[in-house]
């Protein structure tokens, strides 16, 4: 009897869901911009509370070395991002947003490496987002292109020969394109509000880079059909690892976008994700609304089928 106990702990615990999260996230910024450290202090207490049982880590920042950044980053970028000046208008010098930075690039990086060795899900709950910074500039809230970085490291050293990135984060991921644009079996996908920051994400660049432009206000009923094309192109491109930038701001209420997304669409886009069956990690993006922890539940929870 006591093997077979162990037996099914063994096999429930296969499938909880790993967040990847250092508090130290939190300790810079201002409750008066959009991105600030409540997303995350206020995701993280309502996770813990509403799952203990899922897995928690904290990422070794250490990993994420000049050498890894460089996969994405020019040398150049790396140089400016220690200089104390903002960089754009959304996108301020905070004491220390390098090494925020590179934790949220560590934990990407631990988050990918998880799914790909084990085919576990895994979720990296940190600030700043990345989605935005291009090879050499940072902006949009963004510093370092976290997902882009996990995508080449994971082709380079995790033997994941083909990479898709699925971002249905509400703006356009216009460093994460610049960046993997040309590099050879990375798959780039995002349905993203048209108008809208960054302007860009109109048309698609080649077979391995699709965007899905989607206008203010689209009905929640078009908008999904959207990211559910998108996601079968992320399929059809049969990737050994699925990355994907997990942005909420396409809830109905954030004050930042126009969108149209409910809570509930979350959870579809977790259960599309899991029904997948591919390896697959995701990292925080955007999403503004006080309602982000209950966002992020919804998708984690039916990703995990642990709802």
């Amino acid at each position: 009897m006591f093997g077979i106990r162990r037996i099914l702990r063994m096999f429930q615990q296969h499938h909880l869901m790993v967040i990847l999260h250092d508090p130290r996230c939190a300790t810079y910024g201002s409750s008066l911009r959009p991105e600030q450290p409540a997303r995350v202090v206020r995701t993280e207490a309502h996770l813990r509370q509403a799952h203990p049982d899922w897995e928690w880590r904290i990422p070794k920042r250490e990993t994420a070395t000049n050498e890894l950044l460089l996969l994405a980053h020019t040398a150049a970028h790396l140089k400016r991002m220690g200089q104390p000046r903002d960089f754009d208008a959304d996108t301020p010098y905070f004491p220390g947003i390098e090494h925020h930075a590179r934790a949220s690039v560590a934990s990407a990086v631990a988050a990918a490496r998880h799914a790909r060795e084990t085919g576990r899900p895994a979720f990296s709950l940190m600030r700043p987002p990345g989605h935005h910074a291009t090879p050499g500039q940072s902006m949009g809230f963004c510093y370092l292109n976290q997902i882009a970085i996990a995508a080449i490291h994971a082709q380079r050293d995790l033997g994941a020969a083909r990479v898709a990135i699925w971002d249905f984060d509400a703006h356009h991921g216009n460093g994460t394109e610049a960046i993997v644009h040309g590099q050879k079996d990375i798959f780039f996908a995002s349905v993203h509000q048209y108008p809208g920051y960054p302007g860009t994400g109109t048309q698609d660049h080649g077979p391995h880079i699709r965007n899905w432009p989607v206008a203010p206000r689209t009905p929640r009923v078009d908008h999904m059909a959207a990211l559910r094309a998108s996601l079968d192109a992320v399929m059809s491109f049969a990737p050994d690892l699925i990355l994907v930038s997990a942005g909420f701001d396409a809830y109905a209420r954030d004050p930042i976008t126009s969108m149209s997304l409910e809570t509930g669409d979350f959870a579809t886009l977790g259960q599309w994700l899991r029904e997948a069956q591919r390896p697959a990690a995701a990292v925080l993006e955007g999403g503004y609304h006080e309602d982000l922890p209950l966002l992020v539940d919804a998708f984690l929870s039916a990703w995990n089928n642990a709802s």
